[in-house]
């Protein structure tokens, strides 16, 4: 055998994925895309991304799931987590007995919640207090458009969404920043001083209130919000609103191969797992997808992957087919289906190249996250990769093993170990991110539509 055979046969090489799709596919690249901008701009908070999912899931013919109800082959149902998470199943030929084939994504985002008493008005200017949620760098924060999203829970049990700033007609709010030429010290700060959290205070109003009394301009603004919403200061003791970034998904770069957003973490891999299923025909084994809630912070809570919530759902499901919870467990797989960081060359020292998620280069597939030592990791075993290598071959998906930063760098961690936890084979995959946790993150589309193809063949995983 010559030497380039030698070559051709015993290196491993990677390849641009433009270079081995052909024009037809570019194409789909494209306009799955396109319905992936609409979901974005639809979608700003894990509430609406729920809402969005379940219209979009109800078009497709998914029901509400009900204990009890009885399940047949090729059938779509969906459970409701109080609002915030989301999981939908499509019911495969083969009996749970066999297991799952789960894909588990996450849809909060960093972002600012606003504090239980917010409004506050000083030197005669209106202002939120904030707490910022999941990991930021404070400085990205200000000086940019802001809109308010969440929901508002009365006394009386009612609960009023309220959506300030999606319309061009709307009002939108900002979090100011020093001049230069006053910020002498600021500038002598590292950038994680530069900008405390507690300074993180949204500017939304100036206007007094035509009375003589004190916090004119507070009272203007509850006055408004009074008008609008029916609203008390009283009542954002038991209200959820944040403010998240006023930008449009757009298209990014000369060749529109971009795509730039708000919350791309991890929004792209969940809208990815939802495409799937919602365009699955009958599987052999049954799919399920989840639109998780809190991964920001810890999958803790109710509507987290730590919850309870999703061993019910499965339960349920199980129960109607005489099948222990367990069993399905034991023989199951999960894609935990969350961004990785993609390859920067502005920043390469933080990098090691050789494993190190790039740009167009497809699905990003993460053995192991974690930090350092591999701690806070689930750590997927080489049977697993090869089950993937086989599965992604035979659907003609490009992907890529990779890794998060160099060892002593940092790290970070997914659900997958929650999922691991509950005895499921799992791996992390997901789209390579640049200036992940910015709040305006950038993605390759022939990722997007990549780590869409690896989901679903996934789903469509045969015996």
């Amino acid at each position: 055998m010559s030497e380039n055979n030698w070559r051709e046969s015993l290196f491993y090489e990677q390849k641009n994925g433009y270079d081995l799709i052909d024009a037809e596919e570019t194409k789909l690249v494209y306009a799955y895309c396109e319905g992936y901008k609409r979901f974005m701009d639809a979608a700003r908070t894990e509430r609406e991304a729920v809402k969005t999912g379940i219209e979009l899931a109800e078009e497709e013919g998914f029901v509400p799931f009900a204990p009890g109800m009885a399940l047949k082959a090729g059938d779509k149902v969906y459970f409701n987590n109080r609002g915030k998470s989301l999981i939908l199943a499509v019911i495969g030929k083969k009996p749970m007995s066999e297991g799952c084939v789960i894909a588990g994504a996450h849809v909060d985002s960093p972002r600012l919640d606003l504090k239980q008493l917010p409004l506050f008005e000083d030197t005669e200017m209106a202002y939120f207090k904030t707490h910022y949620y999941g990991g930021i760098k404070k400085y990205q924060w200000v000086t940019i458009p802001l809109e308010l999203h969440g929901v508002v829970a009365l006394k009386n049990g009612d609960v009023i969404d309220v959506v300030i700033g999606r319309d061009p007609e709307d009002p939108q709010f900002v979090i100011t920043d020093l001049l230069p030429h006053l910020a002498a010290d600021q500038m002598k700060k590292t950038m994680a001083e530069g900008v405390k959290g507690e300074a993180l205070n949204i500017l939304i109003g100036s206007v007094p209130y035509a009375d003589e009394g004190k916090d004119r301009v507070k009272l203007a603004v509850l006055s408004l919000l009074h008008d609008d919403y029916g609203i008390t200061e009283e009542d954002f003791l038991s209200a959820e609103l944040t403010a998240v970034p006023a930008f449009e998904s757009r298209d990014i770069g000369f060749d529109r191969s971009f795509i730039g957003a708000y919350g791309h973490d991890d929004r792209v891999c969940a809208y990815a797992e939802l495409r799937a299923i919602l365009d699955l025909d009958v599987p052999e084994r049954t799919a399920v997808c989840i639109l998780a809630d809190k991964e920001e912070i810890g999958s803790e809570g109710v509507s987290g992957m730590q919850s309870q919530a999703f061993d019910t759902f499965m339960a349920d499901l199980c129960e109607t087919q005489g099948v222990a919870l367990r069993r399905c467990f034991e023989k199951s797989f999960c894609l935990s289906a969350d961004v990785c960081n993609a390859f920067d060359p502005n920043y390469p020292e933080v990098s090691e190249k050789r494993n190190e998620a790039k740009v167009n280069y497809g699905m990003g597939i993460c053995k192991y996250t974690g930090a350092r030592g591999k701690s806070g990791t689930s750590d997927a075993s080489a049977e697993i990769v090869a089950h993937l290598r086989r599965l992604f071959a035979d659907a003609g998906v490009v992907w890529q093993l990779c890794e998060l930063g160099k060892v002593d760098q940092g790290g970070g961690g997914t659900i997958a170990k929650f999922m691991a936890n509950r005895n499921i084979d799992t791996i992390d995959a997901g789209v390579p991110v640049l200036s992940m946790h910015a709040p305006y993150e950038t993605v390759s589309k022939f990722d997007c539509w990549m780590t869409y193809k690896g989901v679903l063949a996934a789903y469509q995983e045969k015996a």
